[in-house]
């Protein structure tokens, strides 16, 4: 953004547009037009046109004649004529290039009943305006409040006041047609104001709201496109992309103007691709098309009896099966143009660095191998080893404790351990001791 309202604050902080969409530079705008023949003089003897473009509230926009020959430039405040009263808009388009939005938006600007600037916006009429501004929010509240009590099935969605504060237009949505004189009566009643009520549709009421779309970028109805053409599921069917509402469907609930977008380019590509319900017959059997990938120009068929098996065809090899089976001629298999395409696979290349771009991982610390955290280790023992003699440890180093040895693991209550046959049981003691004290009192002399 340009102007300085949107800039930071002095602590750093964004202190965001205080000027509600209306700042001088009219980079806040909706629906903006870059003027390119601003810097270029007039030949002599022409007369700049005398006609401009003014910006209301979100994306409404009219043409006015300029007949008082104001010198007006873009962003500029002005007091335009309206039915009753004046209203106040802002310069968004001075020049010739106003001629060729009138003519794209069929206006003729020879017409003598085109609406009059009458002059620069004073101050007083900004004041005005914007105390107008500031009460809509809770005039629109209210007005909701009063058309649930009135059980009228619509939603208004917007409302806009007049620049001298006089009128009030309220948009609404709705499904089928309303009754709202009584709300119109109620609705005057509370406000004092004269009411106008206009009908506008889903789309049109996302393009003066706005929002951020799926994309992440602002709506594209909100900030440069101006012509709302219809957008069918064909368009996705195209573009083979899955039909699922929830992903295609935009903020207004109908199906993203974006679709739109590349559809004369896939269009174009297909018509070098067979139509979709495509059948090849082959001995094996007969063949349908599963899939087509515009891109790698490759198309997926499978058999009748066994349909969960896909054979990858070109395009070309498609077009030839096609024309033999016009000669009423069967291909063996489908196996065999698919080998095709698996022997002309070529090898990948290897994209070598050749711009010089540093590594993603450069500021990584290599990992160490177990090999070398043992030899760092044994290293720091042998280290510690020698040193470990009369010298006593530095002042301030801390001496690491020697780690206790492991227990043995006990073994489990349900579990015998194994016998050791290098070591006697109790029992065998037992009997080796009872025979050597046998054999000892045989040995000793009886008293005579």
């Amino acid at each position: 953004m340009g102007c300085s309202s949107c800039s930071t604050g002095k602590d750093g902080q964004p202190r965001g547009c205080k000027n509600n969409g209306t700042c001088g530079t009219d980079g806040c705008n909706k629906l903006t037009v870059f003027d390119w023949l601003s810097n270029m003089a007039l030949p002599n003897g022409e007369k700049p046109f005398d006609c401009i473009e003014v910006r209301f509230k979100n994306s409404r926009k009219e043409f006015f004649r300029n007949t008082e020959n104001l010198s007006l430039s873009i962003g500029d405040i002005v007091a335009t004529q309206a039915q009753s009263g004046h209203d106040i808009g802002m310069v968004t388009l001075t020049g010739e290039l106003v001629k060729v939005q009138m003519k794209r938006k069929k206006v003729d600007f020879n017409d003598a009943e085109l609406p009059k600037v009458y002059r620069k916006a004073s101050q007083k009429d900004i004041d005005i305006w914007q105390k107008c501004r500031d009460r809509e929010e809770a005039i629109k509240k209210r007005a909701r409040e009063i058309a649930i009590i009135l059980k009228l099935q619509m939603k208004i969605s917007d409302v806009e006041f007049q620049g001298d504060g006089s009128k009030a237009t309220f948009y609404y949505t709705a499904e089928d047609r309303v009754d709202f004189r009584q709300l119109i009566k109620d609705m005057a009643k509370a406000f004092g104001i004269r009411i106008e009520m206009r009908q506008i549709g889903y789309r049109q009421e996302a393009q003066r709201l706005g929002g951020i779309g799926s994309c992440g970028r602002e709506l594209c109805c909100s900030t440069w496109l101006t012509d709302f053409r219809s957008v069918s599921t064909s368009a996705a069917r195209y573009q083979q992309l899955s039909l699922n509402p929830q992903k295609l469907a935009g903020q207004c609930g109908k199906l993203k103007c974006c679709l739109n977008y590349e559809l004369d380019i896939y269009l174009d590509a297909l018509k070098d691709f067979p139509a979709q319900d495509t059948k090849l017959f082959t001995e094996k059997g007969l063949a349908f098309c599963q899939k087509t990938d515009i891109f790698k120009e490759r198309l997926w068929f499978s058999y009748k009896d066994d349909p969960a098996a896909w054979h990858e065809l070109s395009v070309a090899q498609v077009n030839e099966i096609l024309q033999k089976n016009k000669k009423k001629e069967k291909v063996a298999s489908l196996e065999e143009y698919a080998m095709e395409n698996l022997a002309d696979i070529e090898e990948l290349v290897v994209f070598e660095n050749v711009v010089g771009q540093d590594s993603l991982t450069r500021f990584d610390k290599p990992k160490r191998s177990k090999n070398s955290r043992n030899r760092n280790r044994n290293k720091k023992r042998r280290a510690g080893g020698a040193n470990s003699g009369n010298q006593k440890p530095a002042q301030g180093t801390a001496v690491k404790p020697k780690p206790k040895p492991k227990p043995k693991p006990k073994p489990k209550s349900n579990q015998r351990a194994k016998p050791n046959p290098n070591q006697k049981s109790k029992q065998q003691n037992k009997q080796q001791g009872r025979a050597k004290n046998a054999n000892r009192s045989k040995r000793r002399p009886k008293n005579g």
